[in-house]
C-alpha cells in the first residue's frame, strides 16, 4: 500500500536500458551521470555545482518532504551513490535503500513494470550541499598522519596492495588506509551484513566516537557502499570524491604498496 503514498519517491538507480527492462511500479530513473558528472578536470563521477545537483534531484521528483526509497537495477553501488548524494544534501533521514535491490523485490514475488514513469511533480527543494560530508585532497593530505582519522579503502585487494594499477595513474593506496573491500559488506543476496559484522570489517572499536572516517576508492563509487555502512553505524564519515583517480595523478603525493605495516 506504501507505493501509493504521495510523498513516496522511488528511485531506480541505473540506466535507461535496465529501467525499461523492468522497474518497481512508479519508480523513476535516476542516472549517475545526472548527479555525478565528469568534472572539468576530467575526474569521473564528481559532485557537480549545487544548482546542477538540485535540478537533477528535482527532475527525479525529490522535494523537501519526500520519503525516498532508492534501489539499484544492477550492482548496489549505483544505489549507494544516490543515497550518499541525498545524505550530502541533508536528506538522509528521509531516504533509505531497498535491501537487496530489484533482485530482492522480484524474489519476493512483487510485480515489475515496463511503463514509463509519470512526470515528476516539482515540489519545493531547499536542500543544500553539506560540505562536511566531502573530503577534499587537501583535507586528506593534512590528516594523513592524524591518529584520529581512519582512511577506508573500498577497492578490491589487488588495487589496495598495488599489484594491479587498474586504470589509475599509479598503483597502490593512500598511505595508512585500511582495506574494506565493498564486496564484503553484502551477503550473496546483495543485502547489507548485520551491524556487528560491519563494525568488525570497518575496524570500529569503542573509541569510534572520537574518530573521523573517510572512504575512498577508484572514482568515488565503490566507496559510497563503505560510506553507507559507516553512516549506518553512526560514524562521522566523509567521502573522498576525487578518490585514487585524483590522488595517484598527483606525482608529489605519497602512495603505499604491499601489505600494510600495521
Amino acid at each position: 500500500g506504501q507505493l501509493k503514498t504521495p510523498e513516496l519517491v522511488i528511485l531506480h538507480a541505473g540506466n535507461a536500458k535496465d529501467y525499461e527492462a523492468g522497474h518497481i511500479p512508479g519508480a523513476r530513473l535516476i542516472e549517475l551521470s545526472a548527479i555525478a558528472p565528469t568534472s572539468a578536470s576530467g575526474l569521473r563521477l564528481e559532485v557537480p555545482e549545487e544548482a546542477i545537483l538540485m535540478r537533477a534531484l528535482k527532475a527525479a521528483g525529490v522535494s523537501d518532504n519526500s520519503r525516498v526509497v532508492v534501489y539499484s537495477g544492477g550492482p548496489v553501488l549505483a544505489a549507494t551513490r544516490v543515497w550518499f548524494t541525498l545524505d550530502l544534501v541533508g536528506l538522509a533521514a528521509r531516504a533509505s535503500i531497498l535491501d537487496g535491490g530489484l533482485a530482492a523485490w522480484r524474489a519476493a514475488g512483487q510485480s515489475v513494470s515496463t511503463d514509463p514513469a509519470a512526470a515528476a511533480g516539482q515540489g519545493t527543494l531547499n536542500a543544500r550541499i553539506h560540505p562536511e560530508r566531502l573530503a577534499r585532497l587537501e583535507w586528506i593530505r593534512e590528516h594523513l598522519t592524524d591518529p584520529g582519522t581512519v582512511i577506508l579503502d573500498a577497492r578490491l585487494p589487488q588495487f589496495y596492495l598495488g599489484t594491479d594499477p587498474g586504470t589509475m595513474p599509479r598503483a597502490g593506496r593512500i598511505p595508512g588506509a585500511r582495506n574494506v573491500p565493498y564486496t564484503g559488506l553484502f551477503d550473496k543476496e546483495g543485502k547489507l551484513l548485520p551491524e556487528a559484522e560491519l563494525r568488525r570489517l570497518l575496524g570500529v572499536g569503542p573509541d569510534a566516537g572520537s574518530k573521523k572516517y573517510v572512504a575512498y576508492c577508484h572514482i568515488g563509487l565503490q566507496a559510497t557502499s563503505v560510506y553507507f555502512a559507516a553512516r549506518r553505524l553512526g560514524l562521522d564519515v566523509k567521502l573522498y570524491d576525487g578518490s585514487f583517480q585524483e590522488w595517484s595523478g598527483m606525482p608529489n603525493l605519497p602512495v603505499e604498496t604491499g601489505t600494510a605495516g600495521q
